[in-house]
């Protein structure tokens, strides 16, 4: 049996996702999260062999998510469900290591295949962005800001381009003012900003906070 994980903010796509897992024999969701952080327990207390994640997920984006359940969940096969397909985003997902890539533009049919793959341990990508892969090989483009992010500077980066406060950071990620600050200065230095307000525009561009 193969068990997945969906984690996506929309709850009409992820009953379409539901819908093609059931229709499939040997297939079953074994958790549904609707942010990042509530698709990282359930990974951890699911153990799924694939996860289907979108980029644009609160409390965690996606690529974050990505590198918990790297790190967290091993076994754990992670397909990048989403509507991004800038190099940025591509290159940030890869670097956070997802075994897939797939565009929300695709068919089903392709859905299903990349479940599929993953599944099987075989990487799988959408055409676009084996182009863009290609096209990335050959001209050896510089890599995205988000690779050079650790996983903890990319969840600060998220909380600080959504508002919050040094403060509320600490709060939510149980760790001190003083950690935040440290993580929040190399967060800006890797972004190229000086400000909040820069920052803002940096998460919307790189997908980390939706507009």
């Amino acid at each position: 049996m193969l068990r997945i994980l969906i984690a996506d903010d929309h709850e009409i796509v992820r009953r379409g996702i539901r819908d093609i897992v059931e229709s499939h024999p040997g297939w079953e969701v074994c958790g549904e999260a609707s942010d990042g952080q509530s698709a990282v327990e359930l990974a951890a207390a699911h153990q799924p062999d694939v996860a289907v994640i979108d980029v644009s997920l609160p409390l965690m984006n996606g690529l974050a998510v990505t590198r918990r359940l790297r790190q967290d969940s091993p076994q754990t096969n992670v397909l990048l469900f989403t509507m991004h397909d800038d190099d940025e985003t591509v290159s940030g997902g890869l670097a956070a290591g997802a075994r897939g890539y797939l565009l929300k533009s695709e068919s089903e049919q392709h859905l299903e295949a990349a479940i599929s793959a993953l599944g099987a341990n075989r990487p799988y990508f959408s055409s676009s962005v084996s182009e863009l892969l290609l096209e990335a090989a050959v001209s050896e483009r510089k890599r995205s800001r988000l690779e050079s992010f650790t996983m903890r500077e990319l969840e600060v980066a998220q909380l600080i381009a959504e508002g919050n406060s040094n403060k509320q950071i600490a709060r939510q990620l149980q760790i001190s003012v003083k950690t935040v600050e440290s993580h929040r200065a190399a967060a800006m230095r890797k972004a190229g900003v000086r400000t909040a307000a820069e920052f803002v525009r940096f998460g919307i561009k790189h997908n980390l906070i939706q507009p």
